[in-house]
C-alpha cells in the first residue's frame, strides 16, 4: 500500500482549535515516534471538551467510529486538535477530529490523524440523558 499523498499547501484545518500540547520525549514508542495511544487520549480530550459543550453537561466516550493515522508526529511538534460536531442524535453525538502538528513547534503545518468520535450525553448518575436543543 501506497503511503498517503502529502496535504496541499491550501488545505487548512476543518473544525475550532480546540487543544495544543507539545509533543514530550517521554511519550515516544519503540520506534522513535509519540506512541499513538497518546494522539488518541489527546483527541479524546478534545472532543470531550467541544462535546461536553453541545451537551451542557456530562458525557462519555462511547466509541471511536475511524481513526486514521496519515503522519507520525514527533517529539518536539505541537499537536494542535481541531474539533467539530458532526452530528447530534436524541442522546448521543458524532465528532469529527483532525490533528496537525507544528514540526519542531515553528515548522511546517501537516495533518497527521483525523478520526470521528461519539460521545453520549449522560446525567449525574451516568445515565443517558438528551442532547439539549441548540440555543438560538
Amino acid at each position: 500500500m501506497a503511503p498517503n499523498p502529502p496535504e496541499t499547501p491550501d488545505e487548512t484545518p476543518k473544525g475550532a482549535l480546540t487543544l495544543r500540547t507539545l509533543a514530550m520525549p517521554a511519550d515516544v514508542n519503540v520506534n522513535g515516534d509519540i506512541f499513538g495511544g497518546w494522539v488518541l487520549s489527546q483527541m479524546d480530550i478534545a472532543a470531550g471538551i467541544v462535546a461536553g459543550e453541545r451537551a451542557q453537561g456530562r458525557v462519555a466516550t462511547v466509541a471511536i467510529d475511524a481513526m486514521k493515522f496519515i503522519r507520525p508526529v514527533k517529539v518536539g511538534d505541537v499537536l494542535c486538535i481541531y474539533a467539530e460536531i458532526e452530528r447530534v442524535g436524541r442522546s448521543s453525538m458524532g465528532v469529527a477530529l483532525e490533528a496537525w502538528v507544528l514540526r519542531g513547534r515553528i515548522g511546517a503545518r501537516e495533518k497527521v490523524t483525523e478520526a470521528l468520535f461519539t460521545f453520549v450525553a449522560i446525567d449525574e448518575e451516568g445515565r443517558t440523558r438528551p442532547v439539549p436543543k441548540p440555543q438560538a
